[in-house]
């Protein structure tokens, strides 16, 4: 006798939920707000999430190499370790969106920083400030963090 196995059939529902019901899904399954990126991040870590509390993580050596050639990738450059360890940075790839006075702005996360207008730039505070003319935080801005600090 075999059984069921739902865990599918929940990965592919994943693909026509709306955006409010998967960041529903990422409330229960996160136990937080879910992050301000794009839909297909929410999908793919909600699917990655899934497997992981069905089937198990990954196993601690996976992770030990993981790391290890992390550190081999990036030399032990201690600058290139941060951006590999900042879970909050949004993945190269993604499209920020960002609407001001009835004007919409595209930035693109880029493996070094950020790029808009086809110009690279090392922050979004500098972006915020080319678009606005005065000084913004650019995460903030982008709505990637509060104004208020979370405690």
């Amino acid at each position: 006798m075999t059984t069921h196995d739902p865990i599918p059939a929940r990965l592919a529902a994943l693909k026509t939920a709306t955006t409010p019901e998967l960041k529903a899904q990422w409330r229960d399954l996160f136990d937080g707000e879910p992050p301000p990126f794009n839909r297909r991040y929410l999908e793919s870590r909600l699917a990655y999430r899934i497997q992981e509390l069905a089937y198990g993580g990954l196993k601690p050596e996976t992770i030990r190499r993981l790391e290890r050639l992390g550190e081999e990738l990036d030399g032990g450059d201690k600058k290139k370790r941060c951006m590999r360890l900042d879970r909050d940075r949004p993945v190269t790839g993604t499209r920020l969106l960002r609407e001001w006075h009835g004007v919409e702005y595209i930035v693109t996360v880029t493996a070094d920083g950020f790029e808009w207008q086809g110009r690279p730039y090392k922050s979004l505070s500098a972006i915020a400030r080319a678009i606005t003319g005065t000084r913004w935080n650019g995460w903030v801005f982008f709505g990637l963090k509060n104004r208020r600090a979370r405690t």
